[in-house]
């Protein structure tokens, strides 16, 4: 009360208003449409396509927050002053065997025949040629200093690496024409394969011309963990570090709404009285998920995919974007690499 018997009222501390880059992804359409929202914070959802999230995020920092391509993210921890931290949020996640295509023009059959080859990449920095690159060197021998990578845009011309690279000199990497692009230089064989996130639109208009290496991909994916248990992460959730700096309580109360915004996803996923995707197995393929990868088959947090992030570190060191190999701890604001317990 105050000085004159009347009470004083609560001031009602103002929600912190952020912005947030990130794809429509099922796992995080809850947090999109304001039914999980963060603790304190209120988050004006931006839904752009992951290319052009990260080369806003990383060349102008335009938002508060946004999904950003690991391989990315590692390399500006090597700044510095490095931009961002990130949690351990994995909006992304894909099996990369099925992204290898090559030229049929280039006479490669079998996954050693890429040793010495052209091989092109959009960039040379991209999350899912850095695992490509990976797991042909471990699962099949494949030297990532062998090739000639030749990098530029897939579909449009002029496409550069959003981040400067600095690479040891056994890694040879050279930019396309101004006029050309990957998409087309595979098809008429100036290439002799592609590393890629994107199928070429010639795979589908010239598929005498463009094939995948591995016709029967599923099946060599599903071995793959099998033998690695490795499901590969191409994205994390990154926060400006002078926002984290001033607030820090806000990386674990984000860490825990895109935990309960995939929770959902799980539920509407698992319930079999009507399909929530236009998957007509959907059931089928929930319980080969369940059955080949385990009840949560695409785990947020450090500790079930600290394998998976000491895999993805060392290739990124190995094939010269790190100057050092990068530890998990180093990735993720502290406050979500473990969490409290009742």
């Amino acid at each position: 009360r105050g000085n004159d018997g009347n009470r004083i009222g609560t001031r009602k501390m103002p929600r912190l208003q952020i912005s947030l880059a990130c794809w429509d992804y099922d796992r995080t359409r809850a947090i999109a449409e304001g039914s999980v929202q963060p603790e304190g914070i209120d988050v004006n959802y931006q839904n752009l396509f992951v290319e052009e999230t990260f080369f806003r995020m990383l060349r102008n920092r335009e938002f508060d927050a946004a999904e950003m391509s690991l391989s990315s993210y590692c390399v500006s921890l090597m700044r510095d002053t490095p931009a961002f931290i990130a949690i351990p949020v994995f909006p992304s996640r894909f099996f990369r065997h099925s992204c290898i295509f090559v030229s049929a023009k280039s006479g490669v059959r079998e996954p050693k025949d890429l040793a010495g080859k052209r091989i092109g990449v959009p960039e040379y920095q991209m999350t899912a040629p850095v695992w490509i690159r990976g797991i042909l060197q471990d699962e099949y021998g494949v030297d990532p200093a062998s090739p000639e990578y030749w990098s530029g845009g897939e579909e449009e011309p002029g496409r550069d690496e959003k981040l400067k690279l600095d690479l040891p000199a056994k890694f040879r990497v050279k930019p396309i024409g101004p006029a050309q692009t990957l998409s087309q230089m595979i098809a008429a064989g100036e290439i002799d394969a592609l590393h890629t996130a994107r199928a070429p639109s010639t795979f589908y208009s010239q598929p005498a011309a463009v094939k995948r290496l591995f016709g029967d991909f599923v099946e060599v994916e599903k071995a793959y963990y099998r033998k690695t248990k490795i499901f590969p992460i191409m994205h994390t959730l990154v926060i400006r570090r002078e926002l984290y700096e001033a607030n820090r309580w806000i990386a674990q109360s984000l860490f825990k709404a895109f935990v309960q915004a995939q929770r959902r996803t799980y539920d509407h996923l698992n319930t079999t009285m009507a399909n929530a995707t236009m998957l007509p197995w959907q059931a089928a393929h929930v319980e080969e998920a369940r059955r080949e990868l385990g009840e949560d088959w695409w785990p947020y947090g450090v500790a079930p995919n600290r394998h998976v992030l000491d895999t993805f570190l060392r290739y990124h060191h190995e094939q010269g974007l790190s100057k050092r190999t990068l530890s998990v701890e180093e990735l993720f604001a502290p406050e979500t690499l473990e969490s409290f317990r009742v």
